[in-house]
């Protein structure tokens, strides 16, 4: 714990430069429906960066326009740049971005349920001209991670658990060797004690294999115990941000997404939603 805390600190006094910067983006969907208003963020290489907020709140759109996978819900960045290691990628297709080292891991997890594990993980690596040797040698590195799905390796995907399946999507972006892991959702539908384990390799990879992760969850709790930084999205707009360690203790943030506060608890009756904001925006 104090090593982590340490790191947040450096990440959070922008002890290493930003490996990713979105600068002010508006995304507008059919042509008409405005998602996104505005949304600035960044995420030091070497991070891991929660993106928070309710159902909603426009965090699988801002992945989704990272990542450029708007196009196939009739979505655009409209204003606003996207930028990696300095260099504009808004425009590129997704396939290029995987070049580039930026996997998105989708809500949902979204396996190849007809193929087994093995053969889900390996498809990770279709991009990479480094050989079958350097591939497997991967794929061993893969399975110490995750052990559980090792076990399952000849299993057909679409007959585990939801736990190895959001395993297998998180090797299988692994295996292409990525600089940044865009992860939207890993807690959904997931046994409490799942949810932590997956957010221990997650830690795990960012500590040892240095992949930078840009989350977007809804466990705020969880999210904040283990990213460096955070930003919480309302109505397609950032409307707080700060390291993990200040968010969690946030009267606003304990109130309204952690379910704690420390003053007496607001009944559903009295409460108003432009109060919040304006104290936050305040």
């Amino acid at each position: 714990m104090q090593a982590h805390a340490a790191q947040t600190a450096e990440l959070a006094e922008g002890g290493t430069r930003p490996l990713l910067r979105v600068n002010n983006i508006e995304v507008i969907y059919d042509h008409v429906i405005l998602v996104l208003k505005g949304v600035s963020l960044e995420v030091p290489e070497g991070g891991i960066v929660a993106l928070l907020g309710a159902n909603g709140a426009g965090k699988t759109t801002t992945l989704k326009a990272i990542s450029n996978l708007l196009k196939a819900e009739r979505g655009e960045v409209t204003k606003g740049a996207i930028e990696l290691n300095g260099e504009r990628i808004d425009k590129l297709t997704p396939a290029d971005l995987v070049k580039r080292g930026v996997i998105q891991v989708m809500e949902g997890r979204h396996v190849f349920e007809h193929l087994t594990i093995e053969e889900n993980l390996l498809t990770g690596a279709y991009s990479r001209s480094d050989g079958r040797v350097a591939i497997q040698q991967d794929l061993e590195r893969v399975y110490s991670y995750f052990p559980r799905i090792k076990e399952r390796r000849n299993g057909l995907a679409g007959y585990v658990s939801g736990g190895e399946q959001q395993m297998t999507a998180l090797g299988r972006a692994l295996m292409s060797r990525p600089k940044m892991i865009l992860l939207d959702e890993p807690s959904m539908g997931l046994a409490p004690q799942l949810v932590e384990e997956i957010f221990e390799i997650v830690k795990r990879l960012n500590e040892q294999e240095k992949v930078s992760f840009l989350l977007a969850e809804q466990n705020t709790n969880m999210a904040l115990h283990y990213a460096h930084y955070g930003y919480i999205l309302e109505n397609g707009r950032v409307v707080l941000d700060g390291d993990s360690a200040t968010l969690a203790e946030n009267e606003d943030v304990k109130e309204f997404y952690l379910g704690v506060s420390g003053h007496e608890r607001k009944s559903f009756r009295e409460f108003k939603h432009y109060r919040r904001r304006k104290r936050w925006l305040a």
